[in-house]
């Protein structure tokens, strides 16, 4: 199928697919005797995966880290978190995707904590700043207090 009916396959746009391809997400596709790319329902499988990872909060970056693994994420046959074998090793003998997901999850999850954290620590001192002063809140937020 062309790149639009992939791309609404995959409830995405041609200009999504693209970038996809163009940071390692998505192998380039076939092409056509014109030139077009054509994509296979593989293909429209491996980006529903690369979406929903994207929401879950993943960045490109991290999802670029087993993008080699995404097509055992996609494929319905595959073990799923939470299965005996989903936590081993692929039949190769490498790190299964999911294995290489939960590690990057596990990463993006302590990242998010400390910017929890960070953000919490701001907030209190804002709050205490407001409470001792409102009108100077600006200067006083820059400061630690």
């Amino acid at each position: 199928m062309r790149i639009g009916d992939a791309a609404a396959a995959a409830g995405t746009t041609p200009r999504a697919l693209r970038f996809y391809e163009q940071r390692g997400l998505l192998p380039a596709p076939a092409r056509s005797a014109s030139g077009q790319r054509e994509y296979e329902a593989a293909d429209v499988a491996r980006v529903r995966v690369v979406r929903d990872l994207l929401r879950l909060g993943l960045t490109v970056q991290d999802v670029r880290g087993f993008a080699s693994r995404l097509d055992l994420l996609a494929d319905d046959t595959a073990p799923r978190c939470g299965d005996a074998d989903a936590a081993g090793a692929a039949p190769d003998g490498l790190p299964g995707a999911e294995s290489a997901a939960s590690l990057t999850v596990e990463r993006r999850l302590a990242a998010l904590d400390a910017e929890i954290d960070r953000l919490t620590r701001l907030r209190d001192r804002l709050a205490r700043a407001a409470k001792r002063s409102p009108r100077s809140i600006p200067a006083r937020a820059l400061r630690d207090t």
